[in-house]
């Protein structure tokens, strides 16, 4: 697409509505100021949403790339604006998220000379990005943008960095727009091998314990079909990770529940008896290995993996199958022999049933005069559809809310999960938003990680995101203080927190509140919260000293995961 000459900030919208991009998640600065002067001439074809801080802002457009399955997009200026983006950047590549964060920078002939506001993002940035770039000629604009979108969306998806100086946004260029359908040394497709289906198909078929574990692969992969068809021929029974959770609904026969450090019982003791292990789509994440000396060492391990570099990297497998599992599964589903195994499968269930008495019967149902966070998380399964989005933050709640939250639908769970970033829920949960106001957003946080990004109810403030927010207050770190209870004596070395009215503070903001702390109130609330057309604010006070079980704690097997 050719034009006449427009200026470079002109080119980068431009690019941006050519790349089918909605919304745009940032805050103007300085070096940026050109393309949101731009923005101005195009409000009627693409939306940006102002957030309170750069951090908010890409944490808003990873919430937006979750639920939708699209690329977020941010802007930040230069300086402190970028360096504010680091955090999320680093959380977007950990957890394969789609991004394109574009920074303004000082003008090019300012380079190197400390200029007001001047940082070497593209220094800072090249650790967690996925590809990064300066561009400082207006004729680079549109050829790197668009080479952005093609590299963050494809392949295992992540995020990409643009530095642009301000000469070039200033500048007049010519704006052609030719999309990036790739280029050498890049390879975004990796065609399945059928002897390595083969393989596989036999040691599947050679199984009398097999046992799946499933990761956020399926669902970007957009492989949720292929694998429900593949358990329903081989009746093998399948566990997901934190980021995995929705790619296969809970009521599933199949579904066994959920891996790693606060998972569940009976997932964690059989992987150490398993005799065949099919990892599909998730990388031997260390909360989920624990020990890996001792990891599931009498089993066969077959990985299903997109990225070559997750291949061995952690846990050594017998078979690989390289390729997107979308068309792996389908390929091995057709190789596997139909199976049932209700023995092995009852195996599980029983383990089940010895958590549900010993853990999930406290959690949900407590005798303790406490509201607990569990119960809340049950509650909320009561009016919540079938397609709303949990949001969480990083601690205990994060992990009673994952054990607890029924997951129907794929795309509906969004959280920080291998950097663990705290200040995440609230942001993300607007961007989550953002991309669908009918949706059922439903934001857990707790008193700690609320406070990093509490800003950010002013952005939903002002966009009127209904955005459903429930804070479980028990004034502590919680899961700082669980460890501080169970290895350090009780030693709790500040991690109780002196907190403010919240409700007063959301009130300010001008979102329904409300606070509740006795249990005959929780339910009415919580269905109240859920039906009102709007934001609104929930705070839970829980018990204090409440801790998340199971957990298997650091530097001991899967096999060891304690109940208590």
């Amino acid at each position: 697409m050719k034009d006449l000459m427009i200026r470079g900030a002109d080119i980068v919208v431009r690019t941006l509505i050519e790349e089918n991009a909605e919304i745009i998640f940032g805050y103007p600065g300085g070096a940026i100021m050109p393309v949101y002067d731009a923005l101005y001439d195009y409000h009627d074809q693409i939306k940006h949403v102002l957030t309170r801080h750069e951090q908010g802002a890409i944490h808003a457009a990873q919430g937006y790339a979750r639920v939708s399955g699209k690329v977020g997009v941010c802007l930040a200026t230069s300086g402190p604006g970028a360096t504010n983006l680091i955090t999320g950047l680093a959380d977007a590549l950990i957890d394969s998220t789609p991004l394109v964060c574009i920074t303004g920078q000082v003008a090019a002939h300012l380079l190197g000379t400390d200029a007001f506001q001047e940082t070497d993002v593209v220094g800072m940035s090249m650790p967690c990005t996925k590809w990064n770039i300066q561009v400082r000629n207006v004729e680079e604009i549109a050829p790197a943008i668009a080479k952005a979108f093609f590299i963050a969306r494809s392949g295992r998806p992540g995020p990409v960095l643009i530095d642009i100086t301000k000469n070039a946004q200033t500048d007049f260029g010519e704006f052609n727009y030719v999309p990036c359908l790739g280029f050498r040394s890049y390879q975004t497709k990796i065609e399945v091998n059928k002897n390595d289906i083969q393989k596989a198909a036999e040691l599947i078929d050679s199984a009398e314990r097999p046992y799946v574990l499933f990761g956020q692969g399926v669902v970007l992969g957009k492989a949720e079909t292929e694998f429900k068809a593949f358990l329903d021929k081989t009746g093998i029974p399948a566990a997901s990770t934190l980021l995995g959770s929705g790619a296969l609904p809970q009521d599933h026969p199949n579904y066994v529940g959920k891996l790693g450090m606060h998972g569940n019982y009976a997932p964690n003791m059989l992987t150490n008896q398993c005799d065949v292990l099919i990892a599909v789509g998730m990388r031997f994440d260390d909360r989920v290995t624990g020990d890996v000396k001792r990891y599931a060492k009498q089993a066969k391990i077959i990985h299903l993996e997109l990225d070559p570099a997750e291949i061995n990297k952690t846990v050594k497998c017998h078979h690989s199958v390289l390729g997107n599992c979308k068309d792996s599964l389908a390929l091995l589903t057709d190789a596997v022999t139909a199976k049932s195994h209700p023995v092995w499968m009852e195996r599980f269930r029983e383990f089940e049933r010895e958590e549900n008495a010993a853990v999930v019967q406290h959690d949900i149902t407590p005798t303790k005069v406490g509201l607990t966070m569990g119960e809340v998380i049950h509650q909320v399964n009561q009016y919540k559809a079938d397609d709303a989005v949990l949001v969480t933050d990083v601690g205990q709640h994060q992990m009673i809310a994952w054990r607890y939250f029924n997951y129907k639908k794929s795309r509906t769970q969004v959280t920080s999960g291998g950097l663990g970033t705290m200040g995440f829920a609230l942001p993300a949960a607007l961007g989550a938003q953002m991309f669908d106001f009918s949706r059922q957003v439903v934001c857990v946080v707790g008193d700690g990680g609320i406070q990093m990004t509490i800003q950010e109810l002013g952005t939903i403030m002002q966009t009127k995101a209904p955005v459903k927010i429930i804070l479980l207050n028990n004034n502590y770190l919680g899961m700082v203080r669980q460890w501080q209870q169970m290895f350090f004596d009780k030693r709790y070395s500040f991690t109780e927190l002196d907190n403010p009215e919240f409700v007063k503070i959301a009130e300010a903001y001008g979102i329904k509140s409300q606070k509740v702390s006795d249990r005959s109130d929780l339910n009415e609330a919580i269905e109240d919260m859920l039906i009102h057309d709007g934001p609104y604010f929930l705070e839970v006070v829980v018990e204090k000293e409440d801790n998340v079980f199971p957990m298997i704690a650091t530097g001991c097997s899967v096999e060891e995961v304690r109940l208590s």
